[in-house]
């Protein structure tokens, strides 16, 4: 299987997943119609499926029009709230596209009917992939809107966690470089974390998604999926992995990007530059 890597809106990403024989495909999370049947025209291929993580409008809101253009598309999720969903799924289901096969993973936590898709091809060399939304971002994970800090650790570390480590993760945002300056809050020592943001800074200044990381390699740097390190659980003041876990989250929620402070020679043009308009307006 072919994926395609869409970035839209100001960080989020939808996918368009081709099923390289049939020449079908699949989209997750489709937010931006226009933009998703551009892709589609490009690579020649017949869109099918939509796979759609969870019901925020940000992920689901390209459905209905799909619907309208594409007759007899076909929308999955696990969430009533998603718009034109036509197949609601449960949690371990199995559903087959051509090669394709999928297994939809019920991922609780950022909302209460997050679904994860973990693909691969029988027979095939290349890695499966994991298409987790908003449960799972490189070097972090979603904010807890609707579930409970039990669920989402088990949602990570249960649902997701025991997939293969090589298992590529395409997740729903662009936040890596703000995950993993956190992260690095968490584990100052940890020196994944410091090459990882150094590798993600510099693909950000180029305008370059860092998806997709894998499995294997989220658990040396996120720290939602190292609650049982005993760096991470000095950092929380706690054992528990569930209790870990919430004191994670309410520290990333109120984690704040430090204010750098500004050149002074750029204060100083700032200040010379409103005095020329002001003296000019004179």
């Amino acid at each position: 299987m072919k994926v395609k890597v869409i970035s839209v809106l100001e960080d989020n990403y939808m996918y368009l997943v081709i099923e390289e024989n049939t020449r079908e495909a699949i989209a997750v999370d489709a937010a931006v119609p226009k933009r998703l049947l551009e892709i589609v025209q490009k690579e020649g291929v017949k869109l099918t499926t939509v796979l759609t993580t969870h019901h925020h409008w940000d992920h689901s809101r390209g459905n209905e029009e799909l619907m309208q253009l594409c007759p007899g598309l076909q929308v999955y999720g696990a969430d009533e709230r998603i718009g034109a969903l036509t197949h609601k799924l449960t949690h371990n289901q199995e559903l087959k596209f051509g090669a394709i096969c999928v297994r939809c993973l019920l991922t609780p936590g950022h909302t209460l009917g997050h679904m994860c898709y973990f693909m691969w091809e029988d027979n095939c060399p290349d890695a499966p992939a994991v298409f987790s939304g908003d449960a799972l971002f490189i070097g972090g994970c979603g904010r807890l809107l609707e579930g409970t800090p039990e669920q989402m650790y088990r949602s990570l570390n249960e649902a997701l966690g025991t997939l293969p480590k090589e298992t590529k993760v395409f997740c729903g945002h662009e936040h890596t470089v703000r995950n993993l300056k956190f992260a690095l809050k968490v584990e100052p020592d940890n020196e994944t974390v410091k090459t990882k943001l150094a590798w993600a800074k510099a693909r950000d200044d180029d305008d370059i998604p860092t998806v997709p990381s894998t499995l294997g390699e989220e658990f040396h740097y996120n720290p939602f999926l190292r609650v049982a390190e005993e760096s991470v659980q000095k950092f929380t003041g706690k054992k528990d992995p569930v209790e870990v876990m919430k004191v994670l989250h309410k520290e990333n929620d109120n984690f704040k990007k430090p204010v750098e402070p500004l050149d002074p020679r750029a204060v100083l043009a700032l200040e010379w530059g409103l005095l020329g308009s002001l003296v000019q307006k004179k």
